[in-house]
């Protein structure tokens, strides 16, 4: 396999001294010693909690090729290390570098909802076309970013990354250390508004993106949202070449002629740049339509085929935390697990629950709905909270469990007959979704990350596995 990096060209990247005898090669790039792989470059970062000096030499035991560091480290192979002045720089370093390397098409996606299923379907799509690089997981922000693009063979055709923020000025040098070709919001919605006065300021932070873009490049904007006029005026003064847009508007470069929504997908109807295409998507939900629109004028921006395009996005599975559905079989029969436990905002929340709408339970079964403190919304957060009651009321959902001191204020606008129960926490609330779940119900879990509302899967999935031999399994499918 062709090395990522070897000694002499991350010495290069990083304005390093040459080590004398140093000749390793690395495969890969990991910040993290419980994930490093063999022959990757470990890179030393420092944290609030931990500092990964302390794990160069577990990670150099463990088979990495080398350390990057920037403090002496008398305890290792000194061939194996590179030193630099600090290792967050190095790490940014390398990634200028690998961007400078290549003459892949770079495409950047940000937006307030719908960021990593937008880049793992581009992902997809011209995985199929090409040698494609997609930033892993959710790593998109001063860190991950950077660690993405260092990551990028020479060799790569597509690349496609993911940026995140929740403070204004944190896109711009991310996107000018991309330096996309194509960058793509795919919304602006009220979220982080802990750390903004208002939507309009979320929405000058994500037009941070067009930092990195050059006269030649294009921007694809959700023309349905409100804040396209703004996104499309901050791309203008730029310098950007192209603005296209997607959504049902008649203006719209994607547009949507029709979508029938089902619990299971939807069929579309589109027209792309003025060419008719239709497809069923297997990802159910408004919100999954209009980015699949996005994803397919990308992949025309960056010269991909449009029809390869669409026979990719029917093969589309859903990303894990953001809608996998989990069929649980117990004694008796067996409920289904909708897992959305990754992030939670108003809109991504609303958009869950109409899809929970279209899915009708078996003959006997319930919709119940387990929610967690959808967070950084700052004074907002109570009134946001309880504004989603109307939302699980058209939804048809039969009970409702929430956890954390503001989703109490959703508990307290719900009908008395539809609140299940609320708790502090969720790990409080686990057991109490787990045991009221029964034969045919589908039980929809969501939260901010940061009120691990996956401790109610885990509990509701543990129905199974306790009752391994007396028929206790799971499979995962799309909702």
């Amino acid at each position: 396999m062709t090395a990522l990096w070897t000694a002499a060209e991350a010495a290069i990247a990083t304005g390093s001294a040459p080590v004398p005898g140093a000749n390793w090669a690395a495969r890969g790039v990991s910040i993290d010693t419980r994930a490093v792989a063999p022959a990757d470059l470990f890179v030393a970062l420092k944290g609030p909690r931990f500092d990964g000096h302390d794990f160069v030499v577990a990670a150099l035991s463990s088979g990495a090729a080398a350390a990057m560091v920037d403090r002496p480290m008398p305890d290792a192979d000194q061939t194996r290390l590179l030193a630099v002045p600090d290792t967050q720089a190095g790490l940014e370093a390398l990634a200028i570098a690998a961007r400078a390397r290549s003459q892949a098409k770079i495409i950047a996606v940000t937006g307030s909802v719908g960021k990593t299923g937008t880049k793992e379907a581009l992902a997809a799509l011209l995985g199929a076309q090409g040698p494609t690089h997609a930033s892993s997981g959710n790593l998109n922000n001063q860190i991950g970013m950077p660690l993405s693009l260092a990551r990028m063979p020479a060799a790569t055709q597509f690349g496609v990354f993911e940026i995140g923020m929740n403070h204004a000025g944190e896109i711009a040098p991310l996107s000018a250390m991309l330096r996309p070709h194509v960058a793509i919001i795919t919304n602006v919605e009220a979220v982080h508004l802990e750390y903004f006065p208002d939507v309009e300021a979320i929405t000058d932070a994500k037009a941070e993106i067009f930092t990195g873009l050059d006269a030649e490049g294009v921007a694809i904007l959700n023309r349905d949202n409100p804040h396209f006029a703004r996104l499309a005026a901050a791309a203008k003064a730029r310098g950007v070449g192209k603005v296209w847009g997607f959504g049902e508007t008649a203006e719209a470069e994607g547009r949507l002629v029709s979508a029938d929504l089902e619990a299971s997908g939807s069929v579309v109807r589109a027209a792309i740049l003025g060419r008719s295409v239709r497809f069923r998507l297997p990802l159910p939900g408004r919100h999954q339509v209009q980015n699949a629109l996005a994803v397919l004028l990308a992949v025309a921006a960056v010269g991909g085929d449009i029809e390869a395009g669409v026979a990719a996005l029917e093969r589309l599975e859903p990303v894990k935390g953001r809608g996998v559905a989990i069929d649980v079989t117990i004694p008796g029969g067996g409920f289904r697990i909708v897992d959305e436990t990754y992030n939670a905002s108003p809109a991504a929340t609303r958009a869950a629950l109409a899809v929970l709408g279209m899915t009708a339970p078996q003959v006997g079964g319930r919709r119940l709905v387990a929610l967690g403190d959808m967070l950084e919304l700052g004074t907002d957060g109570p009134a946001a909270h309880a504004g989603l009651a109307e939302a699980l009321i058209a939804a048809k959902v039969d009970q409702v469990f929430t956890a954390g001191p503001l989703m109490r204020h959703l508990h307290d606008a719900l009908p008395p007959a539809m609140r299940g129960a609320h708790t502090d926490n969720s790990a409080a609330l686990a057991p109490l979704v787990a045991s009221d779940a029964h034969a045919n119900d589908i039980v929809l879990v969501k939260g901010s990350a940061g009120s691990r509302m996956d401790v109610v899967v885990a509990a509701l999935k543990a129905r199974a596995q306790n009752n391994q031999g007396r028929d206790g399994s799971e499979t995962r499918r799309a909702v």
